[in-house]
């Protein structure tokens, strides 16, 4: 806690988690709401995020839940439950707290796995993010600056945040992150040849020409636990290197033998289950789509703002 304190002096950011100082309960907690089937319990879920986040010492919280089929919610409405929950927790201590309610029916951005997503983040940083990506991610981080008064309005607060990246300065403190929290600098400058990779990098190609319908989230947050890049269960090892890129989004136009996505392994055995999953999860059509809004209620709005979602 010292360290996670002194640095957030020094840089004005860190990046933290649960630790052994830190809701040091909630670790154990979580394994047993694991084994209990209960993880989708709204109080439960309530106190596991917002003790951690209290235990922060912050003034202010800006929180993104998602709804959908790859999220804890599967509905829209169940999302905003446990939103106006965490923010009223919020406000009862004292502190600002606004909560974004995005759609995670399909993945966000175009990669799933941790240095595959660790890549595409620094991407972000240089303005070349996917779409969605930085269009949740924009929206997150003007709330950030309302709730800390560094701007006045969203238009102010947009600005800001396309200028540190235009400038290079949000990449440059990203980098200082990475370095004082032990990690290799020279990451932000080259990803590809600083994060692990994995053995093979096999694309899943389109059987046929038409347009994309579906991206199950699930299914490719599935496939990519199967390659090894989440865990099953808790004593499982995580591979960094493994994950899928390049994915296909819903509406996208797509001909017979262009890759629907890339798969990294480091295991013959797994990147064939990757693949089944994959394919029941990516389907390709005749019809147009629209893919599903991103921020469903307009979370941007004045009188959802006023009540904290």
């Amino acid at each position: 806690m010292e360290e996670y304190g002194a640095q957030v002096g020094r840089l004005g950011c860190a990046l933290i988690g649960q630790t052994s100082d830190l809701a040091p309960a909630d670790k154990k907690l979580y394994a047993l709401w694991d084994v209990t089937t209960t993880v989708e319990c709204v109080p439960l879920i309530c106190g596991s995020i917002m003790c951690k986040k209290l235990a922060e010492g912050l003034d202010a919280l800006v929180l993104d839940v998602k709804f959908g089929r790859a999220a804890f919610m599967k509905e829209l409405a169940d999302a905003r439950a446990l939103a106006e929950a965490m923010v009223e927790i919020g406000q009862t201590r004292g502190k600002g707290v606004r909560a974004l309610i995005t759609a995670m029916d399909q993945p966000l951005g175009r990669a799933v796995g941790n240095a595959v997503e660790v890549a595409e983040s620094i991407a972000c940083l240089r303005g070349a993010g996917p779409d969605d990506l930085m269009e949740v991610t924009t929206a997150l981080g003007v709330e950030m600056l309302l709730l800390g008064g560094v701007a006045g309005d969203d238009q102010s607060a947009r600005d800001r945040l396309a200028g540190v990246i235009a400038d290079g300065s949000a990449l440059r403190k990203f980098q200082q992150i990475v370095e004082a929290q032990g990690g290799d600098p020279r990451v932000c400058d080259a990803p590809d040849e600083v994060l692990p990779r994995a053995k093979q990098a096999v694309p899943l190609v389109a059987e046929r020409v038409g347009i994309v319908q579906d991206v199950d989230g699930m299914a490719v947050a599935l496939a990519a636990l199967r390659l090894g890049a989440g865990r099953a269960k808790a004593e499982d090892l995580v591979d960094p290197a493994v994950g899928i890129t390049a994915l296909v989004k819903v509406g996208e136009v797509v001909a017979k033998g262009e890759p629907l996505c890339i798969v990294h392994a480091n295991d013959d055995e797994a990147w064939a289950e990757a693949e089944v999953r994959l394919r029941d999860g990516i389907r390709v059509g005749d019809s147009p789509v629209t893919p599903l809004p991103l921020l469903p209620i307009g979370s941007g709005e004045a009188e959802l703002r006023d009540a904290g979602v």
